[in-house]
């Protein structure tokens, strides 16, 4: 009898390893359906593609079967106690709740777009199938209850589109006046994402053997797929506006000696010249009659002293208010409404801001648009988020810190400059970093207040440093090139493709110029980040010394 026993136990063991070993090939599986389908709804993968001779939407429809199959196993092969698991006595209501309207969902599409039924028709059907699938999640055990559903639902999507029902070439005309449809390119990958995020977190359960460990699994299995499609979201636009782009930033690039234009600078009414050891037309050109290849060097520098000007306007506003709201201001009204108003700011859409710009800004600067007017209406969004922020950053600071200093005898501002903005510029630089990705894509703003045109000649370049000028009546220093109008890389953008502005002569290929255009705004806006972060290590690492 013993040996008997220890031979069943033998083969329990082995069993469990061998499933746990499937169970981990089920994740893996649903990670690459996901990733999968998140390609082809980015259109970076056709679904009539071919992978090892087989289409896109084939393999995509097995996998889903071979899923489906292997999570419904799972929760059998438990029930059935062919492995060893820890299932509770039920996968609990949320779970019940959210299989059974994914069930009602596609009851009733089957029923009324497939078998033809009316209204009670379906809806019968829909309320019939939604319940037996709540009844079997909350009523039985956890194993099936997690695994048979969202194993079934996903080895019925692949056996769809095995069959042909819903493939490439599939369209569902929703009958609007708008036109409006699903087209198998949208449908297929959708419907695997969903799937794969479905049977992958029941397979994780699985994996884990159920009860707490397998809920916690689970639960991680969803999140790293989140996580996952963040990231590849943002890789694929990344790589698509790159692609798209490329070509038309690059054009005429060339390298050497002399290559590049002579550029001059005045210092001290010195002339200081050189020529550049490279050349990129696109980012080191304007519009000329005279240029082969043309570029957007006026809108990107516009963009540059715009981000420039905004910052240098509201970060010390705003830290300056935040020292004040946080180491004298007593929490009270005054503070609470302060709090209610910068929040309510910083969730103000950016056009207020611009017609605030226009209707209070511009009269004051020569009734025109004007490259200061621009920088203080994005400094007035960028404002609020600096308080917020350079607050939350000061309140983290332990109050040890404070009675430390204070019992050296260190006056209070001395504290707050010596101790509590160094111990909080971390978290105030990371505060301008989110404000000014804001800032720098804006158009709406920068439309009303200072565009000054699109294809703007490399004569036209504002050169804000060279503009000031002493002057000897108040006050007493004086720059045009403020009060000018100039370019910036997001208007530029706005009026190639939303205002229907397109090249002409020697300028680029239209779609080449937009895409190009949009490529140096994301270099540039990416450029600011990085500054921005380098500034928080550095602090961060000098704080930690």
């Amino acid at each position: 009898m013993a040996a008997e026993t220890d031979t069943r136990n033998a083969l329990v063991r082995d069993g469990a390893s061998s499933t746990g070993l499937v169970a981990a090939g089920a994740v893996g599986l649903s990670a690459v359906l996901f990733l999968t389908s998140m390609a082809v709804l980015f259109q970076a993968v056709g679904l009539t593609d071919s992978v090892g001779g087989l289409p896109v939407v084939t393999l995509l429809g097995g996998g889903l079967v071979v899923l489906g199959g292997a999570v419904v196993a799972f929760g059998v092969g438990s029930r059935l106690e062919l492995v060893e698991t820890e299932p509770q006595a039920s996968a609990g209501m949320l779970a019940g709740v959210a299989f059974a309207a994914t069930w009602v969902v596609v009851a009733g599409l089957v029923a009324s777009q497939t078998l033809g039924f009316g209204t009670v028709g379906w809806v019968v059907s829909s309320v019939a199938v939604g319940g037996g699938v709540f009844a079997l999640t909350v009523g039985t055990r956890e194993d099936v209850g997690s695994t048979v559903p969202a194993g079934a639902l996903a080895a019925l999507a692949g056996l769809v589109f095995l069959a042909g029902i819903i493939g490439p070439e599939w369209v569902w005309d929703l009958g609007f006046e708008q036109k409006a449809s699903f087209t198998g390119g949208f449908t297929v990958p959708t419907v695997t994402l969903f799937c794969s995020l479905l049977a992958g977190w029941a397979a994780a359960k699985a994996y884990g053997g159920f009860g707490a460990r397998g809920r916690h699994t689970g639960a991680y299995t969803l999140v790293y797929l989140n996580a996952g499609s963040i990231v590849g979201v943002l890789f694929l636009l990344l790589a698509f506006t790159v692609f798209k782009g490329i070509s038309g930033a690059v054009a005429g690039f060339a390298v050497g000696l002399g290559a590049g234009p002579e550029s001059t600078i005045v210092l001290f009414g010195q002339s200081i010249s050189w020529e550049w050891p490279f050349y990129l037309p696109f980012v080191m050109n304007g519009v000329g009659l005279t240029n082969d290849f043309n570029g957007v060097l006026p809108a990107i520098v516009g963009t540059v002293w715009l981000v420039v000007g905004a910052v240098l306007f509201a970060v010390p506003l705003g830290v300056g208010a935040a020292v004040f709201l946080t180491e004298y201001a007593e929490r009270g009204r005054f503070t609470q409404a302060v709090e209610v108003a910068t929040n309510g700011l910083w969730s103000t859409p950016s056009i207020v801001f611009g017609l605030f710009g226009f209707a209070f800004l511009i009269p004051r600067f020569g009734n025109g648009k004007s490259l200061l007017a621009g920088m203080l209406t994005l400094g007035f969004m960028l404002l609020p988020l600096v308080v917020i922020t350079s607050r939350e950053a000061m309140l983290s600071v332990p109050d040890e810190y404070r009675d430390a200093s204070a019992a050296l005898g260190v006056s209070k501002w001395q504290t707050i400059r010596s101790v509590v903005l160094p111990a909080a510029l971390p978290g105030v630089v990371t505060g301008i970093i989110l404000g000014v990705g804001r800032i720098a894509g804006e158009t709406a703003p920068i439309l009303l207040t200072m565009a000054g045109g699109v294809f703007v000649p490399g004569s036209q370049t504002p050169d804000v440093i060279g503009g000031f000028e002493f002057t000897s009546t108040p006050p007493f220093v004086d720059n045009p090139v403020l009060l000018d109008a100039a370019s910036a890389l997001p208007y530029q953008l706005y009026a190639l493709i939303t205002a229907g502005v397109g090249a002409s002569g020697n300028v680029a290929n239209p779609d080449e110029f937009k895409w190009a255009t949009a490529l140096v705004l994301l270099v540039v806006v990416l450029s600011f980040y990085a500054v921005g972060i380098a500034a928080r290590y550095y602090f961060r690492r000098e704080l930690n010394q």
